[in-house]
């Protein structure tokens, strides 16, 4: 086992995670997708009472003890309200908090002179590392193709941050092919493998695989393990394999990371109990190749 770093706060047992019960064999974890949000007026639109247990604060606090008690080391912040506010509140969480390993926020796209602005300021911040808008609320079909857009992305690659996107089928997932070619520099992250319509018709998911593979057919394209449940459909490793399969034989382990997607993870089970799911899929691949989608690839991409 590792020696932990001391300014993680906490055992070796959660700085290393012993893997096929080989001695010395380990791996670091970093959760590449996690929120915290804090409820407040004008914040969180989406948010509403028929989210049942989402419907609450989420504190940094709450975060590290769930993390820590599944081995995870450290986490990526990611946005969950297209708002300054919530940048700085999470960039403030990332300064009193050892295991908050970077921030994924956002910007607001569509204002290439206020995301240059804004780049500026919050590219001062060493935690400030991808940016992501929820264009899945947005009900227009071609976000990803506006002009504008367009231009803050190629501002966005040119200062080294990817871009995450949410929820990505089935709106944009085919989109996002076309926007990777014309943006070569810009590193395009697809959160969730894109939402696979795992309770939907099996010409849907077919549709999910042809158009995930076409994006993971592009080298600036990588994606996240991450909010695979899906409505009242089995949470389980067994469940899952097919879409694992998918994925990892597209994306390969340099350009798949895992992600917890806490707390809206809790919609399908505890956070403990989507990391037993991770650690099942995982299980058949070499060390290395752990290793890059527990934290490899989410530290490269993000540079952290």
């Amino acid at each position: 086992m590792s020696t932990p770093d001391p300014k993680l706060g906490h055992d070796a047992g959660r700085a290393a995670v012993a893997v096929g019960g080989a001695p010395g064999a380990s791996v670091s974890r970093l959760d590449a997708h996690l929120h915290l949000w804090e409820l407040a007026p004008g914040q969180y639109s989406w948010l509403k009472p028929a989210h049942g247990i989402l419907f609450r604060s989420f504190t940094a606090e709450q975060a590290q003890e769930v993390l820590f008690a599944a081995g995870v080391d450290r986490a990526i912040l990611v946005q969950a309200d297209d708002t300054a506010a919530e940048n700085e509140a999470m960039l403030l969480a990332a300064k009193k908090h050892d295991w908050i390993a970077g921030v994924v926020g956002w910007l607001p796209l569509e204002d290439p002179a206020a995301t240059a602005t804004f780049l500026q300021r919050w590219g001062a911040h060493s935690a400030y590392c991808g940016v992501r808008t929820l264009i899945h609320d947005d009900p227009r079909p071609d976000v990803l193709a506006l002009e504008p857009v367009r231009e803050s992305l190629a501002m966005v690659a040119e200062a080294g941050l990817p871009f995450d996107v949410p929820d990505a089928f089935p709106r944009y997932l085919n989109q996002i092919v076309e926007l990777a070619q014309a943006l070569p520099k810009l590193t395009v992250v697809i959160d969730h493998l894109g939402k696979p319509p795992r309770d939907g018709s099996s010409d849907e998911m077919a549709r999910w695989k042809q158009q995930l593979q076409a994006v993971a057919a592009l080298p600036n394209t990588a994606a996240k393990v991450s909010g695979l449940h899906a409505g009242g459909t089995d949470y389980s490793a067994q469940a899952l394999e097919d879409v694992w399969n998918t994925a990892l034989s597209a994306f390969g382990p340099d350009r798949l990371m895992f992600g917890g997607d806490w707390p809206v993870s809790l919609l399908g089970g505890n956070y403990r109990q989507t990391v037993g799911i991770a650690e099942s899929l995982l299980s058949s691949l070499s060390l290395a190749d752990r290793q890059a989608i527990w934290s490899g690839t989410a530290q490269r991409i993000y540079s952290r």
